[in-house]
């Protein structure tokens, strides 16, 4: 296990635990460099997996990590990530609440601040009411093969990300494939 940070106070405090805590660059945009810095400086393999678990999910199960490492494991993609169904319409409208689509083979089409797909004929009736069908909210999960990994920081952002803020419309926008799945569990809630 492996923590990266730019904060030499992290670095101290996991140093009595069983992990190896990288100092890394005050200067990345996100988590995913900052963890692409990781995988160059210990020469981590191409055909690794490295799963990210940021700072403000510390009550994420094991369950939904081995998960989202089977996840892409088991398909070809260069990296993978797990949803839960939207049950209210205030998740639905909140901007803040992720959602994605995806397609055959559980690959992600598009990642928004946005309710997707959007429920025209409910909506313009009312949006008081939860519409029919699937909705999904991301987990901001993600399990990366090594050699993805370390592409993405030097792909340019594209204009989605700029617009939705969102990093992982950067890869997806630049070909590369993302799996997704119903996570195996509902996540107990992030501490941001």
């Amino acid at each position: 296990i492996y923590v990266a940070t730019d904060d030499a106070r992290i670095i101290d405090a996991v140093a009595e635990y069983d992990v190896i805590g990288v100092m890394t660059s005050e200067d990345h945009e996100s988590g995913t460099d900052r963890l692409a810095e990781v995988a160059q400086l210990h020469q981590f393999d191409d055909d690794d997996i490295v799963v990210n678990l940021q700072g403000d999910e510390p009550l994420i199960e094991p369950e939904l990590l081995q998960q989202v490492a089977q996840l892409l494991v088991s398909n070809e993609a260069s990296i993978s990530t797990l949803m839960t169904p939207i049950t209210s319409v205030d998740d639905l409208l909140n901007p803040n609440v992720v959602k994605v689509v995806s397609g055959e083979n559980n690959k992600a089409l598009y990642f928004s601040r946005a309710p997707i797909p959007y429920p025209r004929d409910a909506f313009s009736k009312t949006k008081c009411i939860m519409p029919e069908g699937s909705y999904y909210r991301h987990l901001g999960l993600y399990a990366y093969k090594v050699s993805a990994l370390i592409k993405i920081p030097t792909l340019p952002a594209s204009e989605l990300e700029s617009i939705e803020k969102l990093e992982q419309l950067r890869p997806l926008s630049s070909g590369l494939n993302i799996v997704v799945e119903n996570a195996c569990m509902i996540p107990k809630a992030g501490v941001d």
